[in-house]
């Protein structure tokens, strides 16, 4: 098995990339500087040219806030670029995983979103990643598409490393507190992302760690495991306004992981204890 992974430097991308090797699967990591996945042509040469069995397309604008006035990009890169890998696959005849958002998804309820819920974004990066969606599902058949919420890993910025830098130059932060998810480390969605290519059980799958919080709570849970003694003040998002909406209910099923045999990602806190270990080691 041949497997091309995009936005290889990426947080996600990087994980992937190394779960992959680690385990044998042969895996190209690629990132903007070897193609352009906004021009159609430089996509499909490229990936003709590696015929991968599997694309696993991490890369995305994620800039949520930016997002609202650099519009352009945002679509060029998360809707269009989709659809040029979506083409490349259908001709390659290749499985194709698109790692989607929580943010489709308006955040009302209290009820975790189901696999099947239909779609409704608040903000521009949730509107793209929904079109994105939609070109998977319409012009592949062999498509795995990955809904994920509040990721943290080693490779790139995360929640966990701005709430660290801030208590070492803070004695107080505030944190939203009405907010709902699922913090996720990208190495346990890197390991569900390989069990799901070596199925045909195609379709829409949420892979987010076990458990959920507010990201007031989950800032209390990294200062307690780090053992810091800065003050933590949970706040309401009214008081921390942002230029994109955010849902407030970003709880997803993982119904159709369940239904189909695949492990569940481990509970949030013990994840996040493994990720902080891994930082430790790796300083």
């Amino acid at each position: 098995m041949k497997v091309l992974v995009t936005g290889a430097n990426g947080q996600l991308g990087y994980d992937v990339v190394q779960k992959f090797s680690s385990i044998g699967i042969e895996c190209i990591g690629v990132s903007r500087h070897d193609f352009d996945i906004t021009d159609e042509q430089q996509t499909l040469e490229y990936i003709t040219s590696i015929k991968p069995d599997v694309i696993v397309h991490c890369a995305a604008y994620t800039s949520v806030d930016e997002a609202e006035e650099d519009r352009k990009t945002c679509y060029a890169v998360n809707v269009e670029g989709t659809r040029n890998l979506a083409i490349a696959s259908k001709k390659n005849d290749a499985k194709m995983v698109y790692i989607s958002s929580d943010y489709v998804f308006n955040g009302e309820g209290t009820e975790p979103h189901s696999e099947d819920k239909p779609t409704y974004a608040v903000n521009y990066y949730g509107y793209t990643k929904e079109k994105g969606e939609e070109v998977v599902k319409e012009r592949l058949d062999k498509y795995f598409i990955v809904r994920t919420s509040w990721l943290y890993g080693r490779n790139g910025k995360n929640f966990v490393k701005t709430m660290m830098k801030l208590a070492a130059n803070k004695d107080e932060i505030s944190v939203v507190n009405d907010q709902i998810g699922a913090p996720t480390y990208t190495k346990d969605l890197a390991a569900l992302i390989c069990d799901l290519i070596q199925t045909k059980h195609y379709g829409i799958y949420h892979g987010v760690n076990e458990g959920y919080c507010s990201w007031y709570e989950f800032a209390l849970e990294i200062m307690k495991r780090e053992e810091i003694s800065v003050k933590v003040n949970p706040i309401p998002s009214v008081n921390y306004p942002t230029r994109a909406k955010r849902p407030y209910n970003s709880k997803l099923s993982k119904q159709n992981l369940i239904n189909n045999g695949f492990s569940l990602l481990p509970d949030w806190k013990l994840a996040l204890e493994r990720y902080l270990n891994s930082e430790r080691e790796n300083k």
